[in-house]
Order: C-alpha cells, then structure tokens, then sequence
C-alpha cells in the first residue's frame, strides 16, 4: 500500500520531481504508529476515537506502567502492527517529557520494525 508521506507536525514532502512524496512498507508503518500515538483523541473529527494523546500524558506524571499500557493499547489498534510478536516497548525519562522506543512487526511485510521519538508537553 503507498500513502502520501507525512510526518506528524509536518507539511506534505515533494519529490524530486516536484509531486508530492510518497511512501510505503516500513517507512509508512512507522508514520502511522507516530501520528496514532502523539494525535489527541478527539482531534479527528471523523474518528473521534483516533489517537493516544501522549504529549497530553507528559504533564499529568503517569507511572510507566500506564503510559506502556496506553501505547499498547493504540498498537493493537493499528493496521500496521502485528499482533505477535507483541511489540517491545520502552520508556526512558528525559528533561520534561519522555523518550519512547518501540520495536514492532511490521503487519504487511512482515519485517521487524523499529521507532524511537521523544514526548514532550
């Protein structure tokens, strides 16, 4: 499947060629596990249910427990994950936020797949 890509709190991205970027296999996958787990629920109007709201858990001080299980319960919801193995998640605490990694099986071609990024308020 190709997609348009974007990353989260970025515009669209042109080619070489002038048309807009675009994106599939595990460079999509991790796209959309981004933009499912830093959007705030609520925020797409046509899937008011869409979205992890992490940076909203920054200032609240949630235990690692509970940020871990948000996180995986937002994976179990995207296409692009697969379900088994489970995906390997860690949390690490930086200045005002928190740098999360995840390793996942990519559910479309099968491959190992790996993300990391910082949540800051």
């Amino acid at each position: 499947m190709t997609d348009l890509y974007h990353l989260i709190d970025n515009d669209l991205t042109c080619s070489p060629t002038g048309d807009l970027q675009s994106v599939d296999g595990l460079t999509l996958g991790n796209q959309r596990v981004l933009r499912r787990l830093l959007t705030a629920p609520g925020s797409y109007f046509w899937q008011p249910d869409y979205g992890g709201g992490l940076p909203a858990c920054v200032g609240q001080n949630p235990s690692a427990d509970a940020l871990i299980a948000v996180i995986r319960n937002q994976l179990a919801l995207e296409a692009a994950v697969a379900p088994q193995p489970a995906p390997v998640i860690t949390l690490a605490p930086i200045t005002n936020g928190v740098v999360v990694s995840i390793t996942y099986v990519d559910a479309v071609s099968g491959g190992q797949a790996a993300v990391t990024f910082n949540v800051n308020p």
